[in-house]
């Protein structure tokens, strides 16, 4: 437990994958934002929204405090080769392009030509012309989708943030 919380600890500074609903909300919602604390005792993480408000919110950047459990660390920008090579139709969380917001995509391409090159997806509920658009995002802005954190109970939670978090084990 105490390397899991160095672990979120060395988040301060970084942007991660945040879910920002409340447990009982209909929908989820992810958002990139800034780690800015994270308190070791209560294991919540202090964190502001990357993008601020719109004119209903007084254009004020949102912050929050958030349990551990809602914190998807991205893959290391500077270390492609953490990146995972997801299979073709794997469910994925990305930042869709041009926004601060992750939904939920589907994996077209299964193998990356270079670890640094982006994943080509396919957004749910994303279409043009009657049709689903193929979207490029950097292997740095897609995270295991949420569900599938919860089957990999087998593997320690220590390993797993290791994993997300872009350190070799």
């Amino acid at each position: 437990m105490t390397n899991q919380l160095e672990l979120a600890a060395g988040l301060k500074g970084e942007q991660v994958a945040a879910r920002v609903t409340p447990d009982d909300a209909q929908r989820d919602e992810w958002f990139v934002v800034k780690v800015t604390h994270f308190d070791r005792e209560t294991k919540e993480f202090e964190v502001f929204d990357v993008e601020p408000g719109d004119d209903e919110d007084g254009g004020s950047q949102r912050t929050y405090k958030l349990p551990m459990s809602r914190i998807i660390p991205f893959p290391k920008r500077n270390d492609p080769s953490n990146a995972p090579d997801y299979p073709t139709e794997k469910c994925v969380l990305a930042v869709y392009p041009g926004t601060t917001a992750l939904y939920k995509a589907t994996v077209v391409n299964p193998h990356r030509k270079r670890k640094n090159d982006a994943y080509l997806l396919e957004f749910d509920d994303d279409e043009e012309y009657h049709s689903t658009p193929q979207r490029t995002v950097p292997f740095h802005k897609v995270v295991p989708l949420p569900e599938v954190l919860q089957v990999m109970k087998s593997m320690s939670t220590y390993r797993l943030w290791k994993l997300l978090a872009g350190i070799r084990i």
